[in-house]
């Protein structure tokens, strides 16, 4: 009786142990969530020319979904605007926006050259995210900062916006959105993202 007690207390403290290292295996931190994405980045950029765009793309897809929140970026980008959409248009906003975050980054990281991340700090914020502030480092050249902004979403963290040398791409893609959310309608964003994709496929 006093070996099955045995036994059972020992399995009990091996579960919990179980647990507690799945749990961490499964959370990972900000920052890891960030070098991550940039590892990825530098990877494809290393086969870039061969990849081509559509390789590219393919390669960056499961890398973006994993290290964004692209669903809360496409609600912020739209501001206010975005309570009158409908759900089915709410739908194909995050759908066209998932497809230009990725083709954006499919254009803008086409070739390697030497160049490699570099994490400088983290830091907390005021409502409860993270900021991990790091630099492109380019050979012949000036390096780039980049500051990730990061929220907690379910059990992990996620990238809902990047500054790059003190430029939000958020605050960009918010001001033009909203605009022509308000003066030409909800159809028209649709066109015009996917107008942008289309550029960005053919550079």
């Amino acid at each position: 009786m006093l070996m099955n007690i045995k036994l059972i207390v020992i399995f009990a403290s091996y579960l919990l142990t179980a647990s507690a290292f799945a749990q961490t295996e499964s959370s990972a931190s900000a920052k890891q969530i960030v070098e991550k994405f940039q590892s990825d980045l530098i990877a494809v950029m290393k086969e870039g020319k061969q990849l081509g765009y559509a390789g590219r793309y393919e390669k960056l897809k499961e890398a973006v979904i994993n290290s964004h929140d692209l669903s809360k970026i496409a609600r912020i980008v739209v501001g206010k605007e975005g309570e009158k959409l409908s759900e089915e248009q709410q739908q194909k906003l995050d759908e066209v926006f998932s497809k230009l975050s990725i083709a954006s980054y499919a254009h803008n990281f086409k070739d390697y050259s030497g160049e490699s991340f570099v994490f400088d700090s983290e830091e907390q914020t005021t409502r409860g995210g993270v900021v991990i502030h790091s630099h492109l480092v380019i050979p012949d050249d000036k390096p780039v900062k980049f500051d990730y902004m990061l929220k907690e979403k379910g059990n992990s963290w996620r990238i809902i916006n990047i500054i790059a040398n003190g430029v939000s791409d958020l605050a960009l893609k918010r001001s033009e959105y909203t605009t022509i959310l308000q003066r030409e309608g909800f159809d028209a964003l649709i066109a015009k993202i996917n107008e942008k994709i289309d550029t960005y496929s053919k550079q």
